[in-house]
């Protein structure tokens, strides 16, 4: 009996068959994740690819006017529906015009500062960029602006992921791509000049 027990422990000792299916299932689950997080980021990058693309071609021809503000977001939701059609949101498109390019994501301008200075307080005479009658933290008018204004383009598209990984990663189910780009729109007329307002 001890020796029938040796001699089958022998034979499954030498025996290699299915070996490659055992190695196999133990290499496969981190094998086909990375596959799918490769995956996963790739069409992420091919999506901000096509959207940098498409807001550079709409940002252009809103530069020299031959879009408008609605019709340059129409464009742009057309241009991505192929891609955002599949359970996709319509594209996010922000669109500020400033005076110059130093202007762009800061405070209107303080043109006479009272103490304490760097910040805007009563007494303080700043350059009215947008038009509304008060300063503004965030200077910059929405929409296109006019000749010779910088326009700041931003585009959102969120998408739900290619592949069911996300969860088992603690990734969220949907990836969102921004793009962003700044044009000096054409000298068709002359530039306004901003308003100095004191309070």
């Amino acid at each position: 009996m001890i020796g029938r027990i040796a001699t089958l422990l022998t034979r499954l000792r030498d025996d290699v068959r299915g070996v490659t299916l055992l190695e196999f299932a133990l290499v496969s689950p981190a094998l086909i994740l990375t596959i799918m997080g490769i995956g996963d980021l790739a069409y992420q990058s091919y999506l901000r690819s096509v959207a940098r693309g498409v807001l550079e071609k709409a940002s252009r021809s809103a530069s020299v006017g031959t879009l408008n503000g609605t019709q340059l977001d129409a464009y742009i939701a057309a241009q991505m529906s192929t891609i955002t059609a599949k359970n996709g949101s319509p594209p996010v498109v922000v669109k500020k015009s400033y005076y110059n390019f130093s202007r762009v994501g800061k405070p209107e301008k303080i043109t006479t500062d009272t103490a304490p200075l760097g910040t805007y307080n009563s007494g303080d005479c700043y350059e009215d960029a947008n038009g509304n009658g008060s300063f503004d933290a965030a200077g910059g008018s929405t929409g296109l602006g006019g000749a010779d204004d910088i326009v700041y383009y931003e585009v959102t598209i969120s998408q739900p992921r290619l592949f069911p990984m996300a969860k088992l990663l603690g990734w969220s189910p949907t990836q969102s791509v921004t793009v962003k780009t700044m044009v000096r729109n054409q000298p068709w007329a002359n530039q306004g000049t901003p308003t100095i307002r004191c309070s």
